[in-house]
């Protein structure tokens, strides 16, 4: 363990910061899982549940900390090479065609041999954002016209998030909206983001007629969107808002200082409470003063990608950070705005926080890469040092006289 840690390379901070909203995942994550374990475990026993939590996490820092020991300039020529495979598993999702109580639930697929759930959504936004910091940095002070960026960057884009948007709209939106501004701080002309803006609104409004028109080929996924941002509209109570309702009653029990771990009551009632609305519980049991605390968490993170960001020798260092970094605060951000009803029910997990694998996993491969980029950051300060020693050797001798 210690060779391990002496090993650890990047931003401490953000491994710090990780390892506590691991730490403190454990305790929402198992009190959480109670109503799971009566429905699928039979007895009411979380510990299974817990073990797998811990299980998805120890698998999720492992890949970290393999990740953040790759040079990051590496990554140019991996998310080239990911981009068709992440295409044909996206492909293979969407043929399944599977549904959940008449929805469309195309969203996963189940690993061969090891025979565990993945959602390629998830590593599909991490190598699609890799992607574009690498053609941003490519093209860094050249003068690119907008038809000369559509098959290399806006194709590859348009392909992945048309095939994730039937099953998961919340996720392809956040993609987009990561990628515009991605762009944005890459120095893309804004008339030509104007034009993309544009066209992504207009075929999703194509999307949504065609699957009105043609309703067996997405089952209830636009009727879905629709009565959730009518839900969050109309402040009448319905059937719909029984998620939000019960996430509110949690929040409210909560108070100030909240009713003490493992002492929810919500978690019994509220549907995803170890994934999607962990906030409520988190609340309910830690208090205002709990969700505040993890809410700075994330801030401190954004603050420490910043800095990353900032102290990247080059451009697509700099861009990769705020690409694959930014994304897990601001999912962070809508769903804790989900639980308070600031924001319409998406299905985003709280990163490192909620329970579910691939959710961890993807969150810990992101951060692995921006810890790989600050860290290369400690080899130039350190390359520096050593040629100054080996410049000064008169200043060798005095540090070691002192």
């Amino acid at each position: 363990m210690t060779k391990v840690l002496s090993n650890i390379k990047g931003d401490k901070v953000i491994w710090a910061v990780a390892a506590l909203l691991a730490l403190f995942s454990f305790l929402p994550v198992y009190s959480a899982s109670s109503n799971l374990a009566y429905l699928y475990g039979g007895d009411g026993d979380t510990f299974s549940f817990l073990v797998k939590h811990f299980a998805h996490l120890i698998l999720g820092f492992l890949i970290m900390y393999g990740v953040h020991k790759i040079p990051y300039h590496y990554f140019k020529g991996l998310s080239i090479i990911m981009i068709p495979i992440v295409i044909i598993l996206l492909l293979v999702t969407l043929a399944q065609n599977t549904t959940a109580g008449g929805a469309n639930a195309s969203r996963w697929i189940r690993l061969p041999f090891v025979g565990v759930g993945f959602q390629p959504s998830t590593l599909a936004a991490v190598v699609l954002m890799a992607y574009v910091a690498r053609y941003l940095s490519k093209i860094k002070n050249e003068v690119v016209s907008f038809k000369e960026s559509l098959l290399p960057l806006w194709l590859p884009v348009s392909l992945i998030l048309m095939l994730i948007l039937p099953a998961n709209f919340s996720t392809a939106a956040i993609i987009f909206c990561m990628v515009i501004m991605l762009v944005f701080l890459g120095g893309y002309p804004l008339k030509y983001i104007t034009v993309v803006l544009g066209t992504g609104l207009m075929v999703l409004i194509f999307f949504i007629l065609f699957a009105k028109a043609f309703p067996g080929m997405f089952p209830n996924r636009v009727d879905t969107w629709v009565s959730r941002i009518e839900n969050f509209t109309d402040k009448k109570d319905t059937q719909e808002d029984y998620q939000i309702e019960r996430a509110k009653i949690a929040i409210a029990r909560g108070g100030v200082i909240g009713t003490g771990p493992g002492k929810s009551v919500q978690r019994n009632f509220l549907p995803q409470s170890s994934s999607d609305f962990i906030y409520a519980i988190i609340i309910e049991e830690w208090g205002f003063l709990g969700g505040v605390f993890l809410m700075l968490l994330y801030m401190l993170l954004l603050f420490r990608l910043v800095i990353a960001a900032h102290k990247s020798s080059d451009m697509f260092g700099k861009l990769l950070v705020i690409g694959v970094g930014l994304p897990i605060v601001f999912q962070a951000l809508i769903n804790m705005a989900v639980a308070v009803e600031l924001f319409p029910v998406t299905g985003q997990t709280l990163p490192l926080i909620s329970s579910g694998g691939t959710s961890i996993w993807m969150t810990c491969l992101a951060i692995g890469i921006v810890l790989s980029v600050s860290s290369r950051r400690e080899e130039i300060i350190e390359e520096e040092l050593t040629r100054e020693k080996e410049e000064n050797p008169l200043e060798v001798l005095r540090e070691v006289y002192e």
